[in-house]
């Protein structure tokens, strides 16, 4: 029994950690997703101290003060940030070529639609283009 307990229990370091996971976590409990016990329990963090330390290291909490503030970030935060919004950006450029490539299509199936429509039942439907300015309006239009 006593060598299960040891074989299950490994010292960790900080260095295990990656900063994209030490990252996540203080995003996590920052935003209320999860609290610091939570936190440990999900990933398999021994101590709580682990945890506090990132919160005081990467956090935006003042705790000297005791209030939150922005802190700089660092270089490798800001690449993660905008790699996670190229990643959005990519996503909704797909949404919106598909809803082009959609729209497209219906505005020549409903072209072709009004063609059908027009030759069937010898009708205009499609609105006339108004001529060029007559000259009588144009000098009506000059006077006021």
């Amino acid at each position: 029994m006593e060598e299960n307990l040891e074989t299950r229990y490994v010292k960790r370091t900080q260095k295990d950690y990656s900063l994209n996971l030490k990252l996540q976590i203080v995003r996590e409990i920052e935003t209320g997703k999860s609290g610091i016990t939570d936190s440990r329990k999900k990933y398999g963090i021994q101590a709580r101290s682990t945890i506090v330390s990132w919160l005081r290291k990467y956090g935006t909490f003042d705790w000297e003060y005791q209030t939150p503030f922005t802190m700089k970030k660092t270089p490798e935060q800001r690449i993660m940030e905008l790699e996670a919004e190229v990643k959005v950006l990519e996503k909704q450029k797909a949404f919106l070529e598909k809803q082009a490539y959609i729209a497209d299509k219906k505005a020549i199936f409903f072209d072709m639609m009004i063609n059908l429509a027009e030759k069937e039942y010898d009708i205009d439907i499609r609105k006339n283009s108004s001529p060029e300015q007559s000259p009588t309006s144009a000098v009506k239009k000059k006077k006021p």
